[in-house]
């Protein structure tokens, strides 16, 4: 697997794009992540439909059309140095394909922010357009907007990103499966990655990369049920090493872990878990598509090259 081509960092003044192409948001904390992002001297533009609800389906923020037209006309702004969506939930899936590649490939790149429901778009940037992003906390996400570690992080990953070369659990990660691996970093979202399977944005297998992995809110023998259609697809052959983030409300975590170790033990392969990204508080910006070594034993992901340029 092949490192993909990375953005820039972004400086004071810059301006980005904030969009939702999934959930429906909620106003208070989206104001309270734009007064997070002006106190980092950035310039945050809403798109028009943000604050959309669908008319037939509350889950959506808006028709999948004003998504999708939201989230074209934001990359594609020759102004616009990132865009950030405001939270997941849904909807990914619905608005993906309507997006104009050839055009968000001719604009260049830019850094993409999200995560969750956000996985669909990662690996359709990484398929369709050959380009790294960052799974990271949502702007109007409560995780994001109340967690000091989770600002930081992210702060540190888009202005000085050569400061995080090492990415560390803090102190909570522990190996199922130990050793060292390196490839590719993707991922994001269980359950997503096995929803995406068979389209045309998912790639066929993890093959050479580290895969980040985790889930919210599912009873285990619906992550047991995922997990194995990743395996049956062989989507989970030749994969390097495995990192699993937060699995939170999938409780009891016991019975997680157990399941864990039992789907992704026998790939002979180091696997970390509890490495402090997806839905947990202080949750960490992981850059997929950028080359990395995980030391499943130290709880420590080493980046290649810094997450941007």
């Amino acid at each position: 697997m092949k490192a993909l081509t990375r953005p820039a960092r972004l400086a004071p003044g810059a301006r980005v794009a904030v969009v939702a192409p999934s959930g429906p948001v909620v106003e208070e904390r989206l104001a309270a992540g734009l007064d997070i992002l002006r106190g980092w001297d950035l310039e945050p533009v809403v798109a028009p439909h943000v604050l959309d609800r669908h008319p037939e389906f509350s889950y959506l923020a808006g028709t999948d059309a004003d998504r999708a037209a939201d989230f074209q006309a934001a990359w594609c702004d020759p102004d616009v140095a990132a865009v950030l969506c405001a939270r997941g939930g849904y909807g990914v899936q619905r608005m993906v394909d309507l997006l104009d590649w050839d055009a968000i490939r001719a604009a260049g790149p830019k850094v993409l922010l999200g995560f969750s429901d956000i996985t669909a778009l990662h690996e359709a940037f990484a398929g369709r357009a050959g380009l790294a992003t960052l799974h990271g906390p949502m702007v109007a996400a409560v995780d994001f907007v109340k967690n000091a570690r989770a600002q930081e992080h992210l702060r540190a990953t888009l202005f000085e990103p050569e400061t995080v070369r090492v990415i560390e659990s803090g102190g909570d990660a522990a190996p199922l499966v130990p050793g060292r691996a390196s490839g590719v970093l993707l991922g994001g979202c269980l359950s997503m990655l096995a929803a995406d399977l068979g389209t045309p944005h998912v790639r066929t297998s993890a093959r050479g990369g580290l895969l980040c992995l985790e889930d919210v809110g599912e009873e285990t023998y619906r992550l047991d049920r995922v997990l194995t259609q990743l395996l049956r697809a062989g989507w989970l052959d030749g994969v390097s090493g495995i990192l699993l983030g937060s699995w939170a409300r999938c409780s009891p975590y016991e019975r997680v872990r157990t399941l864990l170790t039992d789907r992704l033990g026998g790939l002979g392969v180091p696997v970390v878990e509890e490495f402090g990204f997806g839905h947990g508080e202080g949750a960490l910006t992981i850059p997929f598509g950028v080359r990395a070594e995980l030391d499943a034993d130290a709880g420590t992901l080493t980046l290649e090259e810094p997450a941007l340029t």
